[in-house]
C-alpha cells in the first residue's frame, strides 16, 4: 500500500454534495498538509464552471481546460495560509475509474507546475512530492486514490489509502509572527517600463526570500532544537497557538557571493511595512523545524502574492489605457491588499485567507471566497482584526494617524504611450499597524 490519507469527514460531505448534483464530470482541488508519516486533506473545492466547458472525463483534456483548473489552483494556493497547500485534484464522473487516470495525470502535474512556478522558496529534501488523485463515482460513490511523484515526469500511479475521520484539524497547532518588511530594489536605467519593475521585483523578492531563509526563528522567546515536539506537555485534542519572532541579518543577503556594485539606475522600489504570517502544523507531534519551515514560507509567500497582485492591476490598467497620453509627470497612489482571515468550517482552528485592496469591501471578500473556494460565509465570519490598515500623507507632513489604509504613490511619465518612469512615493509606514507598503522612487 502506498501513502495514507487521513481526510476530514467533510470532505465526503462535499463530494457527496457534488455528486447529488448530477452536474458530472466535476474537476477539483484537495486541500490539506503533507508530513512523512501521513498526509492530512481537509477541504476540497470544485473547479468554477466556465462557459462552453469541453472537458470530458473519456478523454484527455484540452489546453483550455488544463489552463482554467491550472488558473484555479494558482489562485486557490494564493489563499492559503502556511501549512496548506494544494495536495491534488480530482474528478467526479459517472465512468471508470481507469477511465480517467490519463486526464488525472494530466491535470495532477499541471496543476504542480504552475504553482512551483510562483514559488520564491527553496524546497527542502524532506518535501513531500508525492500529490493525489481521487476519482469519485457519481452514481456509486466508490473512491478511488492513487497518487503520482510530481518531479518524476515518467511516474506512473501507485495506489494510495484514504479514510475518512472527524476532527482531523481540530487541534492542530497555530504560529503566528508579525514581519516587519524593508526590500530597497534598484531599477536598471534603461529598463523602468512595468515589465522590467516586474522582474526586477521578483529578482529582488528571491534575494529577500533567501534571508527569510537564514533567518533565526524564536517560537515563544525561545530558540528551539529541530526535534523539539511542540505538542509535548500539552493534553490531547487541544489547539494551542504559538507566537514567534524571526531574527534576521542583514548581510545574509550577501552570503552567495554577491559584492556591492556601482551601476547607473533609473529608479527604485522599496517594499516597506509589516504583514501578519501564520502557519498550521498537524497534531501528530509536530517538530519545531517544521514550524519553522512553513512559517518561513508563509511569509515569503504573503509578500509576494501581494507585489503580484499590484503589479497585475498596474498592468491591466497599463493595457485598458493604452491609448491615452500624458503629458508631464502623473501621480497616483495604489493601495496594496491587506489580509483577511476566513475560518473553515469543520475544520478548527483552521482558516483561509483573502487579499483585501483598500477600494473593496467585505462583500467582495466573501464573493471570491465562494468562487474560488467554494466556501459559504458572512462578512461577521471574517477576521480583519490582524493587519490593521498603515496611512500615507501628503509630501512636506507627517501621519499622526495609526489606521489609515495602505497605499502605493506612484508617479508615471506617458511617453510613446507607455509607462517611461515610477517617482517617490511619500507616503509612511506605521510598521506597528502591521500594513504593507510599495514605495516606488525615482
Amino acid at each position: 500500500m502506498g501513502r495514507g490519507y487521513m481526510v476530514e469527514d467533510a470532505v465526503e460531505r462535499y463530494l457527496s454534495k457534488l455528486c447529488a448534483a448530477g452536474a458530472a464530470p466535476v474537476t477539483g482541488l484537495l486541500i490539506g498538509q503533507s508530513s512523512a508519516q501521513r498526509d492530512f486533506v481537509i477541504m476540497g473545492t470544485q473547479t468554477p464552471q466556465r462557459e462552453q466547458s469541453t472537458t470530458a472525463a473519456d478523454r484527455s483534456l484540452d489546453k483550455q481546460d488544463l489552463e482554467w483548473v491550472t488558473e484555479h489552483a494558482r489562485q486557490v494556493s494564493r489563499m492559503l495560509p502556511g501549512g496548506l497547500s494544494v495536495l491534488g485534484v480530482f474528478i467526479i464522473t459517472d465512468t471508470d475509474a481507469k477511465d480517467t487516470l490519463n486526464t488525472l495525470r494530466q491535470l495532477v502535474f499541471a496543476v504542480d507546475n504552475l504553482i512551483s512556478r510562483d514559488r520564491l522558496w527553496n524546497h527542502a529534501e524532506d518535501d513531500i512530492t508525492d500529490r493525489i488523485t481521487l476519482h469519485v463515482n457519481s452514481k456509486t460513490r466508490k473512491t478511488v486514490c492513487r497518487t503520482f511523484d510530481v518531479k518524476d515526469p515518467k511516474s506512473m500511479a501507485k495506489p494510495a489509502d484514504w479514510r475518512y475521520q472527524s476532527g482531523v484539524c481540530s487541534s492542530w497547532t497555530m504560529v503566528s509572527c508579525s514581519l516587519v518588511v524593508e526590500i530597497p530594489l534598484v531599477l536598471p536605467k534603461n529598463g523602468i517600463s512595468l515589465e522590467h519593475m516586474e522582474k526586477c521585483l521578483k529578482e529582488g523578492l528571491k534575494m529577500w526570500a533567501h534571508q527569510i531563509e537564514n533567518g533565526v526563528c524564536l517560537i515563544d522567546g525561545k530558540r528551539l532544537a529541530d526535534d523539539t515536539d511542540l505538542t509535548a506537555g500539552q493534553k490531547r485534542n487541544v489547539k494551542q497557538m504559538l507566537r514567534a519572532q524571526l531574527l534576521i541579518t542583514p548581510s545574509c543577503q550577501y552570503e552567495q557571493g554577491l559584492t556591492d556594485q556601482v551601476q547607473q539606475c533609473g529608479g527604485g522600489v522599496s517594499i516597506t511595512g509589516a504583514v501578519h504570517t501564520r502557519a498550521y502544523l498537524h497534531s501528530y507531534k509536530p517538530k519545531a523545524k517544521l514550524a519553522e519551515k512553513l512559517l518561513k514560507r508563509d511569509m515569503v509567500s504573503t509578500v509576494a502574492v501581494r507585489v503580484q497582485m499590484l503589479m497585475e492591476e498596474l498592468l491591466t490598467a497599463q493595457e485598458e489605457n493604452k491609448g491615452d497620453s500624458k503629458d508631464g509627470l502623473q501621480t497616483d497612489q495604489f493601495s496594496l491588499p491587506h489580509r483577511v482571515f476566513c475560518p473553515v468550517k469543520g475544520a478548527g482552528p483552521v482558516c483561509v485567507c483573502d487579499y483585501q485592496f483598500s477600494d473593496e469591501g467585505l462583500a467582495e471578500v466573501t464573493d471570491r471566497l465562494k468562487e474560488i473556494l467554494d466556501i459559504e460565509t458572512v462578512e461577521e465570519d471574517l477576521d480583519t482584526t490582524q493587519e490593521m490598515a498603515g496611512e500615507t500623507t501628503e509630501p512636506g507632513t507627517e501621519s499622526t494617524e495609526t489606521t489609515a489604509e495602505p497605499t502605493v504613490e506612484t508617479a508615471l511619465e506617458h511617453k510613446r504611450n507607455s509607462y517611461a518612469g515610477v517617482a517617490m512615493a511619500t507616503a509612511v509606514a506605521l510598521l506597528a499597524t502591521a500594513a504593507s507598503l510599495l514605495y516606488l522612487d525615482l
